[in-house]
């Protein structure tokens, strides 16, 4: 007996560790942290694989908004959060490439103090003016901004939108005057005031205004016409040959959080992106979804630092 009392001992002892590395997760209701104003694409994104997250993950997703910096607070309260799984950020290109490629000093590493979890949408730019505005194509723009100064809106300093605006003005030779905002919305809504004569704005923040003919769409960014304004040409072929600037959206937790709940987190968010109907809804807005594993996604932000690390090194602007 004393025997088998051992044994039975140490196999509890062998099992211990297991039994605890096996508790469940999630716990308690998780934080769900974005660096953007409601309504704009990040928001949509979000709030789209909300509740498909809540069924697979059996909690709460709490949204939470943090703006500004170029969406570097937020991320920054991520980066500092305990390493648990339960405070994740909606993370744009801008905060985790835009600004440390510009050699800004930044309060968190995003290649060291964060763990990838997924890609979750690409974003494509329009390059936006209203309706009564005189040019009616990129080339007429770059011939208009030849002959008198121009403004171009964008989505906050060391934003993907900064950076595509300043490619653009790089690669078409004109030096428009960037006028950096708090956010896509903002930028559509000063271009149909008539504030400002042109901006680079995320597609879900326009299309609606591009579809009931308040504002015209000049160019998209991408390599190829998007679904959604199958119509506007884009930037490439209307006189900026090779020109390509997508923004995008990925989830990030703290560097430290374990790899089995990084999995779980990354297996809820690619079951939502290829659900019929969270994609009909996120690709309605303007955007594609992308889901990846976190691998994937780690070596597509080292990627996209090194692509955007020349144009960035071109703009002197900070992040607002």
């Amino acid at each position: 007996m004393p025997k088998l009392r051992f044994c039975l001992l140490a196999l509890a002892l062998v099992l211990a560790p297991q039994a605890w590395a096996a508790d469940p997760f999630p716990t308690k209701p998780i934080r769900f942290i974005l660096g953007f104003a409601p309504g704009g694409s990040a928001d949509v994104v979000a709030r789209a694989i909300q509740p498909h997250l809540e069924r697979q993950l059996g909690q709460p997703i709490v949204i939470e908004h943090r703006t500004g910096a170029g969406g570097m607070i937020a991320v920054d309260a991520v980066a500092k959060s305990p390493p648990d799984g339960h405070v994740i950020g909606l993370a744009g290109a801008g905060a985790l490439f835009g600004n440390p490629a510009s050699g800004e000093k930044m309060p968190y590493d995003p290649l060291k103090d964060l763990a990838p979890v997924s890609l979750l949408a690409e974003i494509p730019f329009v390059l936006i003016a209203l309706a009564s505005f005189e040019a009616n194509s990129v080339r007429d723009v770059i011939a208009l901004a030849g002959a008198r100064a121009l403004s171009i809106g964008h989505g906050g300093n060391g934003t993907a939108m900064h950076l595509s605006a300043q490619l653009l003005s790089d690669m078409a030779g004109i030096s428009p005057t960037l006028v950096p905002y708090r956010g896509s919305q903002p930028v559509a809504s000063d271009v149909l005031a008539g504030h400002i004569p042109l901006g680079i704005t995320d597609i879900p923040s326009a299309i609606s205004l591009i579809g009931s003919g308040q504002m015209k769409a000049l160019g998209v960014s991408t390599v190829r016409r998007t679904s959604s304004l199958p119509n506007v040409p884009t930037i490439a072929e209307s006189g900026v040959p090779g020109y390509e600037a997508v923004g995008w959206f990925g989830v990030v937790a703290p560097a430290a959080t374990p790899a089995d709940i990084v999995a779980k987190l990354n297996a809820a968010i690619v079951g939502a992106l290829n659900d019929a109907a969270v994609r009909e809804r996120i690709i309605a807005v303007g955007a594609e979804p992308a889901p990846m594993t976190p691998e994937r996604f780690a070596a597509f932000i080292r990627s996209e630092t090194e692509k955007w690390r020349t144009v960035a090194a071109k703009s002197s602007a900070k992040a607002n």
